[in-house]
């Protein structure tokens, strides 16, 4: 048992938006603060406070990490992982993860927002690194993190890679007991909403796990000016889980939405 209690939640967080890559964007602190178990929240490598080079490829090295990170604070603080809670690229890690490690095999919770299943359309937005791509052989992917101004290079074989991660792994190796939300956001033009419901697909049919389905509105890949909407979702989905009033299906089924 932890010196804070038996089970950690970890948030895990790298997405492929343009504006923000650190544990504190978005949603995730806003969760962590009103969670009711510890949470932990960490940057992969190359990221805001951790070193190393961030590529665009890199997802393997982004799961090592999270191998790391539960091994520490198992052998650190006695820690169980309860609930796996993941952004974008933090989704499709933190699935892999479950998908391959013991310690995965013993959590209870996945929370997928704004996951990519079909990782080849990357592409979509190839168009925009053509010119230095064919100029420079690199393309400079100006963004800002934690409101500093960072460059990073993305090569074509970065994208080769990527486009060649195996999401599918979750059809067959996701451990059945897992409870999923899946969270997408109707105007998200960096991750097609559609890859909500193929993972709604990939998990709906377990058991006993169950899966949940929530869609929300005009809200873009990073949930802008909607994040408090995704945490009070989690939130409720989570005492639902506790409660045992989980079913497969759309979440909130039953109520009314705005019209």
């Amino acid at each position: 048992m932890g010196p804070w209690g038996s089970f950690l939640t970890i948030c895990i967080i790298l997405p492929l938006s343009p504006y923000t890559r650190h544990k504190d964007y978005l949603f995730q602190k806003r969760l962590a603060l009103r969670f009711p178990l510890d949470s932990f929240r960490f940057d992969f490598r190359g990221n805001h406070e951790s070193g190393g080079q961030w590529i665009q490829s890199g997802v393997a090295q982004d799961v090592q990490d999270l191998v790391t990170v539960v091994a520490y604070l198992r052998n650190t603080y006695g820690y169980e992982i309860d609930m796996v809670v993941g952004h974008s690229r933090g989704s499709v890690v933190g699935m892999h993860w479950l998908c391959t490690s013991e310690e995965g095999q013993r959590v209870r919770a996945m929370i997928n927002v704004s996951g990519r299943y079909r990782m080849h359309r990357i592409y979509d937005s190839a168009k925009a690194y053509k010119e230095e791509w064919d100029t420079k052989g690199y393309y400079e992917w100006k963004v800002t993190v934690a409101r500093q101004p960072v460059v990073q290079r993305i090569y074509p074989h970065d994208l080769e890679v990527f486009s060649r991660w195996n999401t599918a792994i979750v059809w067959d190796s996701f451990p059945a007991h897992i409870d999923v939300l899946t969270v997408h956001g109707l105007a998200d033009k960096t991750v097609p909403p559609y890859d909500a419901v193929i993972y709604a697909r990939a998990f709906g049919s377990r058991t006993p796990g169950t899966h949940n389905l929530h869609l929300i509105e005009e809200a873009d890949h990073n949930f802008t000016n909607r994040q408090d909407e995704v945490v009070e979702c989690i939130l409720e989905w989570w005492d639902a889980l506790n409660q045992g009033r989980l079913k497969t299906g759309i979440w909130m089924a039953g109520v009314r939405g705005k019209l």
